[in-house]
């Protein structure tokens, strides 16, 4: 599902909170933007992380993504630029919390961020990420009605996998009934810690399980990377030579091949 003008869009998911999907959202296009690509960050979650971790006030924001869902705003319209080069956003303001509901007995409201997509006119980008809902919510499912391809962020912890096959059931189920182009991109395993044995087993059973769909490279636990969205910057602008950083730039070189590779 190829739309005009903008290349491929990437959904980062996963229904469980706190396992750095915003996080892999904003410094996986930092990074890429960072390579020379023009990349637009598109936040869905309510909570608005992504806004704020871009250095803006949610509480400023006039249009977002609700006016885009609601059919009030033009995509073109609405994006931002950010304080990052290359890096563009349609931002989350606070009425997005009412999206789920106003949608609820709409025609068509699962499709309406694909339908967005596919009647865009503006400049073009070479990729775009949605920063989804910790919840498998209507607006989880536009993102994935309206992406080309899903990364799941996955913490190395304890009930890591718990919550994983409801998810793939869900994205299996999206793409039967909405959206046949939707593909799992892989699986980005988050705040990592290499000392703690837990980590290392339930990497290597995610490893063991899901095989190459795995990212080969690993976000670690970083204190840059947790400081970096008090400043309102992705991690490479707070400090390029952290572990988080360059951890973000290989994940984003991979990201690159693996998409070549598809």
């Amino acid at each position: 599902m190829k739309h005009p003008g903008l290349g491929p869009v990437t959904a980062i998911a996963n229904q469980k909170g706190g396992v750095g999907k915003t996080t892999t959202t904003i410094n996986l296009a930092a990074s890429l933007a960072a390579l020379d690509k023009r990349v637009l960050i598109i936040d869905l979650d309510p909570q608005g992380n992504t806004t704020s971790g871009l250095g803006v006030n949610q509480k400023s924001v006039r249009r977002g993504t609700y006016d885009v869902l609601m059919g009030e705003g033009d995509l073109a319209d609405v994006i931002m630029d950010t304080a990052c080069e290359r890096l563009f956003l349609l931002p989350a303001s606070m009425d997005l919390v009412g999206a789920e509901i106003e949608l609820v007995n709409e025609l068509g409201r699962e499709l309406r961020l694909q339908q967005a997509f596919s009647s865009y006119s503006g400049v073009p980008y070479d990729y775009v990420f949605i920063d989804c809902p910790p919840a498998l919510s209507l607006l989880t499912v536009n993102a994935l009605s309206a992406a080309d391809h899903v990364i799941v962020t996955l913490q190395t912890e304890f009930y890591a996998m718990e919550g994983l096959t409801q998810l793939m059931d869900s994205i299996r189920r999206i793409k039967q009934a909405l959206n046949g182009q939707l593909t799992m991109e892989g699986i980005l395993l988050t705040m990592v810690d290499t000392r703690n044995r837990l980590s290392n087993q339930v990497e290597a059973d995610v490893r063991a399980y899901f095989g190459s769909q795995v990212y080969t490279n690993m976000i670690p636990r970083n204190v840059r990377l947790s400081e970096a969205p008090s400043f309102g910057v992705p991690v490479m602008y707070h400090d390029v030579r952290s572990k988080g950083a360059q951890a973000y730039i290989a994940a984003a070189q991979e990201y690159m091949q693996r998409l070549a590779i598809q």
